[in-house]
């Protein structure tokens, strides 16, 4: 068929055929199986479907103070890599609306991410446990995904929200909590302390140490590069010749010369 290759559509054909001619004397075990479930004889692939992204807002009917719900259209760039011939056939990728405004609170917060989180689940279903109609979650620990979903909350239920709005509202009860998070725990240590409680090193006192000790062990390295250099140098250039120091004219009497006023 011109420049398809069907060879490998026929391998149950061709291993009936040697089996009949006595080339093999055992049939293969994937023949039968190949023979019930045949591949697929379309050479031609399809391009996959490009689906539409919707995203849910309450809306408030005007001239009413009525609310309904409106899916709207999420315009995604395409990027140029996915324009490609290679890629024309792939996958179309999965998008979700949260995943831009994850995007965008941990380009504000990037330290967030630094914080220890917990990613195992006990059932797998802990999410059907959680009102988002409020920032604090029981048995879920305060981070950067709890702003996400507590923002995704506010744009799908409250009427005529913004991202911006949703944004600001979301962080705002983000900072309170992690706000009181500090306190208490600066009051539980105080209080520990106070009853003979003895802490090692705190986080920032342990990496200013393994700073400095970085910072010596350079110092003896550059040392010794500093000194492999000029040796270097001085195989190429010689050693530097040993300078006299100069006689010094106001300190020295010089001989009388003749004719002057000392012979007369």
């Amino acid at each position: 068929m011109g420049k398809y290759n069907l060879t490998a559509l026929r391998v149950r054909q061709m291993a009936l055929r040697q089996r009949a001619s006595k080339k093999i004397g055992i049939l293969p075990s994937w023949a039968d199986v190949v023979g019930d479930i045949p591949p697929t004889q379309t050479v031609v692939r399809q391009q996959p479907i490009q689906h539409q992204y919707l995203r849910q807002r309450v809306r408030t009917i005007p001239g009413t103070s009525r609310t309904e719900i409106v899916h709207e259209p999420i315009s995604h760039k395409q990027s140029k890599s996915n324009k490609k011939p290679s890629k024309i056939f792939l996958p179309v990728e999965i998008k979700y609306e949260e995943d831009q405004l994850r995007k965008e609170f941990f380009r504000d917060h990037p330290w967030e991410l630094a914080r220890p989180r917990i990613l195992v689940e006990k059932t797998g279903k802990d999410f059907e446990n959680w009102d988002w109609s409020r920032l604090q979650q029981p048995g879920k620990r305060l981070d950067g995904e709890s702003v996400v979903q507590r923002q995704l909350w506010l744009l799908n239920n409250v009427p005529d929200m913004t991202k911006a709005a949703a944004y600001d509202i979301a962080r705002r009860e983000f900072y309170r909590l992690r706000l009181k998070q500090e306190i208490e725990q600066r009051v539980a240590a105080e209080e520990a302390e106070a009853t003979g409680a003895i802490f090692g090193p705190r986080m920032l006192e342990v990496s200013m140490k393994l700073e400095d000790k970085v910072y010596e062990n350079w110092k003896t390295w550059a040392k010794a590069e500093a000194q492999v250099l000029d040796q270097k140098q001085a195989a190429f250039v010689g050693a530097p010749e040993a300078v006299l120091p100069a006689d010094d004219d106001s300190n020295t009497l010089s001989p009388a010369e003749p004719g002057s006023e000392a012979d007369q």
